[in-house]
């Protein structure tokens, strides 16, 4: 029988115009499950862009706050989610005013243009209180997460809380694309900030998701979207 994953993600409420948009962009509502019809403007209208956008459509828009884990043996999905209650009961709003399209290694992202204390708080405490939620990671998944890892730090993170990009190395992104060529990026970079505007600015953190995977080949869909206290 396949096993769930789950992530703590940080996604725009769904009547939001920067879901709606972003969401188009990638090709999926991760709330609905429906699949959507790409913008026919540059760079959407390529014809392999179904394929460019293969990856974060089985993730659905978000950024990520606590990587996609199994659940711990004696855990259920019923206790997450009250843990998430929880934890959402105790955080306070705020946002992010200066969300960008911009290139991201070789992929384009949603990123802030500078570091927030509030929104790396928010994910700092998220890897540390949904940790005992989280099974341990499998050989072959912790292969696969340590393979491209060149710093030991990063490869100790891995061990100690299943992600290399935590805490000091974490960077908050919402993916738009898979790898683009450094030519292609630049086109992709200028056509999304276009099509996006001023939709994602400012970006309301008011508050966490939980997304599930079925199956390991299945796409995520939000399961709870739940709301802070103020």
């Amino acid at each position: 029988m396949a096993t769930p994953r789950y992530a703590i993600y940080l996604a725009p409420s769904p009547e939001t115009p920067l879901w709606r948009a972003a969401s188009r962009v990638i090709g999926r509502d991760a709330v609905t499950g429906e699949a959507l019809a790409f913008p026919d403007i540059a760079p959407c209208d390529a014809t392999d862009w179904a394929e460019v956008t293969a990856e974060p459509r089985r993730y659905g828009f978000h950024g990520t706050l606590k990587a996609p884990f199994e659940l711990a043996e004696g855990c259920s999905e019923a206790v997450l989610i009250e843990a998430a209650q929880g934890f959402a009961a105790t955080r306070h709003g705020f946002s992010i005013s200066d969300l960008s399209v911009s290139a991201m290694k070789s992929f384009v992202a949603l990123t802030p243009d500078t570091r927030h204390t509030d929104l790396d708080g928010l994910a700092a405490d998220c890897v540390v209180a949904f940790e005992p939620f989280r099974a341990p990671l499998t050989q072959a998944e912790r292969a696969r997460r340590v393979a491209t890892l060149t710093d030991p730090r990063h490869i100790a993170s891995v061990d100690r809380w299943g992600y290399p990009w935590v805490f000091e190395d974490f960077r908050f992104h919402m993916t738009l694309t898979g790898p683009l060529s450094e030519n292609r990026s630049d086109s992709a970079v200028a056509g999304l900030a276009a099509f996006l505007g001023d939709v994602a600015r400012p970006l309301a953190v008011d508050a966490i998701c939980i997304f599930r995977q079925d199956r390991r080949d299945a796409p995520f869909r939000v399961l709870e979207r739940l709301a802070f206290a103020g």
